[in-house]
């Protein structure tokens, strides 16, 4: 993919007559808008599955297509939850009529974020101007290049990024021989933030047998001791399964609750989240300690018809905030819709980072905004430009391409609007796109440690 696949982006990203995204007052030829299309950035936030899963799975061009966010659109828009299914199983080779089962529902929703990003990995990676069954049945023969040993490292390489930081929802944080350099992964604190503890699991990870509290803290510690040097954050999005509201508990009642956890009676949700919240708060503890930010899923869910809103807001978080100011929050997707709570915890804790991931194709229109509002009551360097939060390169790929040109209609309109000169917007893009993170998260201490570990230790002579 040629590097000014970008720039054409930024510049032109309906051909063929079709009206351009970018507005009237947008100056698609300034030095600003040139950078931002071509600057390196940090990508602190995906799933993406490992090298061997990627070259082993089915070449399907439904699956490089949908197998992202916008399958959640297609059944809000009238999809049946069976058609979205039957749409990414390659086991079914007649892709055209997978495809033309959801297309009503396509059409609904093509011009959202999601669609946005569908339409842009049909043309980086397929050369295809409409998603028809017709021209998914012609492109289907095109899949298996995307299968090739190295292509999810160029693609992303080739999509201006420096590194992505990778949660793969697990505690081992080991060099990716794919890409050591490149793919650094998150500490998983999920279960733990739950309330869960997989004993057995700790067990074969540290040899720790968790028996009381003493012993899970020991686990705990041993579990950062091993992966925490070749960690780049810690991550938890616990706000999925249970409220975002923290709260400091006397250690005696967690010891009652876990001891009764441990030997499988029951335990209430309070009870659980009591839990969890002592063992949130010790993986706090140990990300200061190992000089890890600590990042938490605000905000919308994925998925579809099951959002409890109220606790997925950023404010829950305060008590939190307050009693670890030594560690580094770093909250993610502009916790939408609650976005102006969000900017008020960034303005107002100094150990509060904010994260864009997702949040330009979730509401690309909200993530300007929220850009242009950020600029105006938080200090600079508290913002992170992207994430593509996917489990597919592609999608990666085509997020980050939306994250350049919505961060470009921002940052042009307060130039255009005299509220920014443009040595202050090439300033501020410079910041979000990798400034922020490089000052934020250890990148050179991890990537040292990285080549630290990989490197086989020489041979005892004698």
């Amino acid at each position: 993919m040629e590097r000014g696949t970008w720039k054409t982006y930024l510049t032109n990203v309906h051909r063929k007559g079709r009206q351009t995204m970018l507005s009237s007052s947008h100056r698609v030829d300034s030095d600003l808008a040139h950078f931002i299309g071509s600057a390196a950035f940090s990508d602190t936030h995906e799933h993406l599955q490992k090298e061997e899963a990627l070259v082993q799975s089915p070449p399907d061009v439904l699956v490089d297509l949908f197998s992202n966010y916008v399958t959640a659109d297609l059944v809000v828009a009238g999809a049946t939850q069976d058609a979205v299914k039957q749409l990414t199983d390659p086991a079914n080779p007649d892709v055209r009529a997978r495809f033309a089962a959801i297309q009503p529902a396509w059409e609904r929703c093509r011009q959202t974020g999601y669609g946005e990003a569908v339409r842009l990995i049909a043309r980086q990676f397929y050369h295809l101007e409409e998603i028809t069954p017709e021209a998914v049945e012609r492109a289907q023969g095109h899949a298996a290049a995307l299968r090739q040993p190295g292509m999810r490292l160029q693609a992303l390489r080739d999509a201006g990024i420096d590194h992505v930081q990778v949660d793969d929802f697990c505690w081992p944080c080991v060099p990716d021989a794919s890409g050591p350099d490149f793919f650094l992964y998150d500490l998983s604190w999920l279960a733990f933030c739950n309330g869960q503890i997989e004993t057995e699991e700790i067990q074969k990870e540290v040899g720790i047998e968790v028996r009381d509290l003493p012993t899970l803290r020991a686990a705990m510690e041993a579990l950062f001791a091993k992966y925490g040097p070749c960690a780049i954050a810690v991550k938890a999005q616990h706000a999925y399964s249970r409220t975002l509201q923290w709260a400091e508990h006397d250690e005696a009642e967690v010891a009652g609750i876990l001891s009764r956890a441990l030997t499988g009676a029951k335990v209430s949700p309070e009870e659980r989240c009591a839990l969890g919240d002592w063992c949130w708060a010790r993986g706090v503890e140990l990300a200061a300690e190992y000089n890890l930010p600590f990042k938490i899923h605000t905000g919308y869910y994925a998925g579809h018809s099951a959002m409890p809103v109220d606790r997925i807001r950023s404010g829950h978080l305060c008590l939190l905030l307050n009693r670890y100011p030594k560690t580094r929050f770093v909250l993610m997707h502009i916790a939408y819709p609650y976005s102006e709570e969000l900017l008020a915890l960034a303005k107002h804790y100094p150990n509060v980072w904010v994260d864009l991931c997702w949040a330009w194709s979730i509401n690309p229109y909200a993530a300007t905004d929220f850009v242009r509002r950020f600029i105006h009551a938080v200090p600079a360097n508290k913002l992170f430009g992207f994430g593509g939060d996917s489990f597919w390169p592609w999608a990666s790929v085509a997020y980050a391409a939306q994250a350049r040109h919505w961060l470009t209609r921002a940052l042009e309109a307060e130039v255009v609007e005299g509220l920014l000169t443009e040595a202050e917007g090439l300033a501020l893009a410079e910041r979000f796109l990798q400034g922020n993170q490089r000052e934020c998260f250890d990148l050179e201490g991890t990537r040292a440690a990285i080549r630290e570990r990989a490197t086989p230790a020489p041979l005892a002579q004698g």
